[in-house]
């Protein structure tokens, strides 16, 4: 019988201790000291690159599939709103609060302990404990630079704030600035070629066009302009205006299959910032959701980017927590929910065969 109320305490005290140290993106050092020293205190060997730290199942057998639990340990800035201190943990009516307590403390400290308790027991799969730093910002020191260095992994399990259902889909991500170019002259004369009335047929196109593939899990891509900059003074006509494209994409095309199309239907020029952050999905079929629906819990398409867009292997999103609270004042979780999630997790990988 496996004791969840103990591992619930060890995990509420770790969470704790990390709320209590800054840890923003690209700022996680003090967390990842702190982490790798309390794993090695419970007798775990740890790797470590840079701000990433991870434990490798003692019993490892390379003939056996891998399970990478993997949730992050950096959080955004804090933003504006905030009555309680973001970097002080405090217990209320069973809510944790804190920055990164629903995202996604919550979830590193349970699948810690899902990793103490499983590691030790014999299973068909060897399993990594992967913390990751950098997912806030999709930065390339994160989870991108550590993959290489780990065994070949079948299957991740990311620990993000989603009630404990599975996200079997997830949106992917991709960003292009488009840039339209005229000839600058007086605003008074009749000079010049207005760089801003050359994109506006750009823009629209962006409001209006629809990628004929949609899917059922997370519905159709969508392209939304969120910056745009032109012009110098009220009296110069600009020779140049610039818009950014948000475009979160579905696993019916390649981030590079949707920048090649959108080339096609406009008339400036595009730049892609990155094609790495592609949409994921799992089957529904696959053993580990369909424990999971077993237990009563729901597959879903998450809109929402995790470290899932740059797993090269199926991957499922499924952590205590709601994804509501993220980035948002005097966030917080339950106590009920991390316990929830310890007991989940093992419920669905105990005894798993992928």
């Amino acid at each position: 019988m496996v004791d969840i109320s103990y591992y619930t305490s060890e995990a509420l005290t770790l969470l704790h201790s990390l709320i209590g140290i800054p840890s923003i993106s690209r700022e996680e050092e003090a967390a990842a000291d702190f982490l790798q020293n309390y794993i090695e205190e419970n007798g775990i060997m740890t790797g470590r690159s840079g701000n990433n730290i991870w434990c490798i199942s003692p019993m490892f057998d390379i003939n056996k599939p891998t399970i990478l639990l993997n949730s992050h340990i950096d959080t955004v800035k804090p933003v504006n709103g905030w009555r309680k201190h973001p970097f002080t943990s405090k217990t209320e009516n069973g809510k944790i609060y804190g920055l990164g307590s629903n995202d996604a403390g919550g979830s590193v400290v349970s699948l810690l302990q899902v990793y103490r308790h499983l590691s030790s027991t014999e299973q068909s799969y060897n399993l990594i404990f992967l913390a990751s730093c950098e997912e806030e910002v999709s930065g390339k020191n994160g989870i991108e630079s550590v993959l290489p260095q780990l065994p070949p992994i079948t299957l991740g399990i990311v620990g993000e704030p989603t009630e404990m259902h599975p996200a079997i889909a997830e949106k992917g991500l991709m960003v292009i600035d488009v840039t339209a170019h005229g000839r600058s002259g007086h605003a008074a004369r009749n000079e010049g070629d207005n760089a801003i009335y050359k994109i506006l047929p750009d823009v629209e196109w962006f409001r209006t066009y629809r990628f004929p593939k949609e899917s059922t899990l997370l519905g159709p891509v969508k392209m939304s302009v969120t910056q745009i900059n032109a012009g110098t003074q009220h009296n110069v006509i600009p020779d140049t205006c610039s818009i950014v494209v948000d475009i979160r994409s579905n696993e019916c095309y390649s981030n590079q299959e949707l920048f090649d199309e959108i080339c096609k239907h406009i008339q400036s020029e595009a730049k892609a910032r990155s094609f790495r952050l592609n949409s994921s999905s799992i089957d529904i079929n696959h053993p580990f959701v369909q424990r999971a629906i077993q237990l009563g819990k729901t597959p879903y398409g998450s809109p929402t980017l995790s470290d899932q867009a740059l797993m090269p292997f199926p991957s499922v999103k499924i952590g205590p927590g709601k994804s509501s609270r993220s980035h948002t004042a005097d966030e917080y979780i339950l106590i009920s929910e991390i316990e929830e999630a310890i007991g989940t997790y093992i419920q669905i990988l105990d005894g798993l065969t992928i």
